[in-house]
């Protein structure tokens, strides 16, 4: 029997509810410049699918890898960590 290989998860803020079912999640984290050692904010999106709609913008979330379900959409909803005040 095979063995699956772990799915990478990630933890960020909703940045847009916008579309039907997908949300755009922004995951920032400080990385050290290679030459001059300044910390520098680096910021990824991903869009995510959200089955139930019931993300709103500034929702803490995680999300997991899975299958692409379009162009752009290759993660999905987990739970919500934290709700946007």
């Amino acid at each position: 029997m095979e063995k699956r290989n772990l799915r990478k998860e990630r933890i960020g803020v909703v940045t847009s509810n916008k579309m039907e079912k997908s949300i755009v999640v922004s995951e920032t984290k400080k990385m050290k410049h290679p030459m001059y050692g300044k910390f520098v904010l680096k910021t990824k999106k991903y869009v995510a699918h959200d089955e139930k709609n019931d993300c709103n913008e500034g929702d803490t979330v995680k999300i997991m890898e899975t299958r692409p379900l379009s162009k752009n959409k290759c993660w999905r909803l987990v739970e919500i960590i934290e709700r946007a005040k």
